[in-house]
């Protein structure tokens, strides 16, 4: 069924990876649009993680007065990729790899109906390279949400060549729903945000590992120099150091620029377990609840 102007309304969603950027997805879709949502991971430790989170972050919004929508969210959390058969949209979120990317996306050609849009919410990855092995490549649009998604008003969404003016016209409306403004920009790895960003937070590792400044020293020249809500090391740590190091080399891969290498400083924290908020340690400490 379509409204009058002939689009299909969206009455479900499916959110696939529930790491922190994926429950994040999750929760902000449910909580601002009320559509029944279908959290979908090949973990389920990751996806009684992503429901401890989902309900923190329930919690959260009521208490500031941001969470409009009753606090029973209709929230679906399953293994089985099958159960995406029946949503109207697919947001993407899992692991910065190529490969396991490549794998998913198979599996919703399969499982998808015809033409609902996937909204790859890729760090770096090039949205035509995601598309490559669906049926058709047509459906895939780039939307690069940032975290936390509930409390960031503005998108990054990406149109790929071949991104079909439906596809877009579905995710945008899916935005809309959520309260979402956007930024419709072309593909490139690393679109712009990440494109941008990692060279910054790579240039402040190397600040510090250099002794010039202490990450709450870099920070606070950001935010009170250049006006930024964060500065590159937080932002880091929200966005967890292991992603931060697997979008560098992403990039690294596609422009073989020296900036996109990533400093050892960065690969040495990763290394030691220290991933920023979610392991409670990046390059400042967390308290866990």
């Amino acid at each position: 069924m379509s409204d009058h102007d002939g689009r299909t309304p969206i009455r479900s969603v499916g959110v696939v990876g529930a790491g922190v950027i994926g429950a994040s997805v999750a929760h902000a879709v449910a909580q601002s649009t009320g559509l029944p949502v279908v959290l979908v991971d090949s973990d389920p430790d990751a996806l009684r993680t992503a429901a401890d989170s989902v309900r923190r972050q329930q919690r959260l919004s009521l208490l500031t007065g941001k969470g409009s929508r009753a606090a029973a969210l209709d929230l679906k959390s399953t293994t089985n990729v099958d159960e995406l058969s029946d949503v109207d949209v697919v947001v993407e979120n899992i692991t910065e790899s190529q490969v396991a990317k490549s794998r998913l996306y198979k599996d919703l050609d399969r499982v998808l109906r015809p033409g609902v849009p996937i909204a790859a919410n890729t760090s770096a990855i090039p949205i035509a390279v995601l598309a490559e092995p669906l049926t058709d490549p047509s459906r895939v649009v780039g939307v690069h949400f940032m975290n936390p998604v509930s409390q960031i008003a503005t998108v990054e969404v990406v149109r790929a060549q071949r991104s079909s003016d439906e596809a877009m016209r579905a995710v945008t409306d899916l935005l809309r729903l959520m309260g979402k403004s956007w930024v419709e920009i072309n593909d490139a790895a690393g679109f712009v945000i990440n494109r941008v960003l990692m060279v910054a937070v790579n240039l402040a590792a190397a600040v510090v590992a250099e002794g010039v400044a202490t990450p709450n020293q870099v920070d606070a020249l950001f935010t009170g120099c250049l006006g930024h809500a964060t500065g590159p090391l937080r932002t880091a740590d929200l966005i967890g150091l292991d992603t931060v190091v697997h979008t560098l080399d992403v990039l690294h891969h596609h422009y073989a620029t020296a900036e996109y290498v990533a400093h050892p400083a960065l690969r040495e924290r990763v290394a030691r377990g220290e991933l920023g908020c979610k392991s409670g340690r990046g390059f400042f400490s967390y308290g866990r609840s």
